[in-house]
Formats: C-alpha cells, sequence, structure tokens
C-alpha cells in the first residue's frame, strides 16, 4: 500500500489530462461535484454512484461511553454521521489487484 491520499488538485490534474478542459475549468469541476454530493448530504439525500458506491448520512442515538484511562462515564450527544458502502464492482476491483507489497 502506498500509504499516499488524493488531494482535489490531483483530480483536478486528473481530470485535466483525461478531458481536455482547462486547468481552471477541471478544477472547477471537479469542486462543483464535490460540493453537489455534500449538499445532497446534508439535505440527507443518498448519493449513488454506480460502480463506486453510495454515500448516506445515519442518526446515532446518544450513549454513554466510558473515559478508557479514568473510567468516568461521559455522556455522547447523539449526532448524524457519513456511511460510505462500497459498490461490488469497487470491492472486487480492489481484492482483484495486489498491492505493491503483497506482490513481491
Amino acid at each position: 500500500m502506498t500509504g499516499s491520499t488524493v488531494t482535489r488538485a490531483q483530480l483536478s490534474e486528473a481530470v485535466y489530462q483525461e478531458v481536455g478542459l482547462s486547468r481552471n475549468e477541471s478544477a472547477q469541476l471537479v469542486e462543483m461535484v464535490l460540493k453537489e454530493i455534500a449538499d445532497r448530504l446534508v439535505d440527507g439525500d443518498s448519493v449513488k454512484i454506480s460502480s463506486f458506491g453510495s454515500f448516506s448520512v445515519r442518526q446515532k442515538g446518544g450513549r454513554v461511553g466510558r473515559n478508557p484511562k479514568t473510567g468516568e462515564e461521559v455522556p455522547i450527544a447523539p449526532r448524524r454521521v457519513l456511511v460510505f458502502r462500497p459498490s461490488h464492482v469497487l470491492k472486487e476491483e480492489i481484492n482483484g489487484r495486489l498491492s505493491p507489497q503483497e506482490s513481491a
């Protein structure tokens, strides 16, 4: 596993290379897509991207947690969490490819 993270700039550069838009237009396109996904999730909608996966927001109830160091009980407030479920196509692609460390 390489351990690197893909950034917005790298996504924009990939769009620039593959689609042929200007670098500025590519960056704007990436920003628009990410903003649309985020806006839909904030509104409580699910986002499904074919052959990639789905994003949804789930409500978690409040509960009592415990500080592992002191053992003190601490209330954890209810909150919304983002959930990603990869598609079976993405899972197969990930599991079908060996990382450079595994193939050595």
